[in-house]
């Protein structure tokens, strides 16, 4: 009897083991869905607005390129402008995230609309001047290279 009670007692621990390696150690959060969400965006990505061309590229360091040309100008051409170090802004637990740039005070933030309401674009453009204000504020949409 007493070994049959022991037995018993080993399966149940050796049944709780199995299954307590198992559970998912890391459950997902808002800082797991943040890996998640870097999975989605692409290593470069190119959008067309009402009066501009965008080509965002992940670099070597992580940090991301912005280059900008008029809506109607070949992406062969020499950018209009271009500027270093942006970074990648998760916003939310949902997907949506924007890329954010500074260059002499002004800061250009390139969002992606994952989930929203209605018919919005993917992309949106937004560029703020040094005191807040938006100075720019445009849809776009993804160019096939």
């Amino acid at each position: 009897m007493i070994k049959k009670i022991l037995f018993g007692t080993f399966c149940i621990a050796q049944i709780s083991l199995v299954y307590a390696n198992n559970i998912d150690k890391n459950p997902v959060s808002t800082l797991n869905s943040g890996i998640e969400l870097y999975q989605k965006v692409p290593k470069t990505v190119i959008i067309k607005t009402k009066k501009f061309k965008i080509r965002i590229d992940q670099q070597p360091n992580g940090k991301y390129l912005y280059q900008s040309w008029p809506a109607n100008a070949k992406i062969t051409s020499k950018p209009s402008m271009i500027i270093s170090n942006g970074e990648l802004i998760p916003d939310g637990s949902g997907g949506n995230y924007y890329y954010q740039f500074t260059n002499k005070g002004y800061t250009y933030q390139v969002w992606r609309n994952y989930l929203t309401e209605g018919t919005m674009p993917p992309y949106t453009l937004m560029v703020s001047d040094q005191t807040g204000k938006t100075i720019v504020n445009q849809d776009g949409q993804v160019v096939k290279k």
